[in-house]
């Protein structure tokens, strides 16, 4: 491979090496031959009809002390100068990711960009879900109070987050009897205009929320996330604990419904959230896990990536 990346990112300088995604496909790409670039999303720039990114040439090695040692900065015509540009910041999404995703479009049938940002725009994490409503949990949308309250009375033990929320921020349990609705909805509404989604509680999550990832639409390995005790989130991010795992007879009823729809729409690196057998996220935009997948079963999703990648290009 003597590929020319470019990786929209957040600042490689903090990423933690030893379970950092981006980290683990862009030290696949390297040791293939690829030449790396990253730059951040305030760096990219549509310029006069030109799609720009002011960026770094990067050298990676896995060492706690310099993991990424960084060149002078140059800018990249994105159409031309490199041959992939991975779309990998984290959320949250709101309109910065979603005006990023917008420029890059404009790369289409220049660049190969993955995710597809046309689609990654147009699948929130939380949103895409619904178009599979028998695999996922009772949920609800809104920003009207009268039906969050409807649809508590009906499953008694919910969960409120925000719509475009990422990493486990904002996430409230509210179990029977919890008098804190109002004010809850009071903080959501007051510092946003977005509706918040509802789910009926899933005990099952005191067992672990599953992590599924699927290369072009096809499942690949799992890892479990047992949250800490007496916490209602799994996240890694709010100590979560990874643990092995396997797909089992639900995750795979999922992929198959979920694969075809992923693959047609250029979505190739994809983690979805399970619990209990119910799919309660698809995260297109940064998913996490390669590394720990790797660790606990020896799978290469980052291989299979970019295999995918050189098949794109051919």
């Amino acid at each position: 491979m003597s590929l020319r990346v470019a990786v929209q990112m957040d600042p490689i300088d903090l990423v933690d090496i030893n379970a950092d995604t981006t980290f683990a496909l862009m030290e696949e790409a390297q040791a293939r031959g690829a030449t790396l670039y990253t730059y951040h999303p305030d760096q990219l720039a549509w310029n006069e009809g030109r799609i720009e990114a002011l960026a770094r040439q990067v050298t990676l090695s896995r060492t706690a002390t310099e993991h990424a040692v960084q060149g002078e900065p140059v800018v990249l015509n994105l159409a031309s100068d490199v041959d992939v540009v991975l779309m990998r910041q984290d959320p949250p999404f709101d309109m910065a990711y979603q005006t990023a995703a917008h420029i890059l479009e404009g790369l289409a049938g220049q660049t190969l960009v993955l995710n597809d940002p046309a689609w990654v725009r147009s699948s929130p994490e939380k949103i895409i879900p619904l178009m599979f409503p028998d695999l996922i949990p009772p949920t609800l949308i809104t920003r009207d109070e009268a039906a969050i309250k409807s649809f508590r009375q009906t499953h008694d033990d919910i969960i409120i987050k925000p719509l475009y929320g990422n990493g486990g921020a904002g996430v409230f349990r509210l179990k029977p009897g919890d008098g804190n609705l109002n004010s809850l909805l009071e903080m959501f509404f007051a510092t946003s205009r977005e509706p918040v989604i509802a789910q009926a509680f899933l005990p099952a999550v005191e067992a672990g929320d599953k992590r599924v990832l699927l290369i072009d639409g096809d499942p690949v390995g799992a890892i479990n996330r047992v949250p800490l005790k007496g916490e209602t989130r799994s996240n890694m991010h709010v100590g979560g604990r990874a643990e092995a795992s396997d797909l089992d007879e639900h995750d795979l009823r999922i992929c198959e419904a979920i694969g075809p729809v992923l693959k047609e729409r250029g979505l190739v690196l994809v983690g979805i959230d399970v619990i209990g057998g119910k799919l309660t996220e698809i995260n297109v935009t940064s998913p996490t896990g390669v590394q720990e997948l790797k660790r606990f079963s020896g799978i290469d999703t980052c291989a299979r990536f970019w295999d995918v990648v050189d098949q794109k290009l051919r």
